[in-house]
């Protein structure tokens, strides 16, 4: 089951549910450069200067956040997002190596 702020466990994490996600450019877009990213890094939302309006990109986080692909924490005036990236190398070996390669 989800945690209160909807991120599945590894093992909730559905490789359908990954692709489905990924298959966005936007949103493979955010992984791809948080894959590029130094390990911890969490970036604000509105930092990967994603051409969507706020409902659009609220949507797009959301789906990401639900496959178990980012991790998002409330700072309360401002909403962090970080690559899940120990779990998923540890779900889907390889995953990620892909996405980063990816242009």
């Amino acid at each position: 089951m989800p945690d209160l702020e909807g991120h599945p466990s590894p093992e909730e994490m559905a490789l359908g549910a990954v692709f489905a996600a990924l298959a966005d450019p936007n949103r493979r877009r955010v992984v791809r450069e948080l894959c590029r990213a130094p390990e911890a890094v969490e970036r604000t939302c509105a930092s990967f200067g994603l051409d969507v309006t706020k409902s659009t990109l609220t949507h797009h986080f959301r789906v990401l956040r639900e496959a178990g692909l980012v991790r998002q924490v409330d700072y309360g005036n401002s909403r962090k997002v970080s690559l899940r990236r120990a779990e998923l190398e540890h779900r889907f070996p390889g995953l990620l190596a892909l996405v980063a390669r990816d242009s």
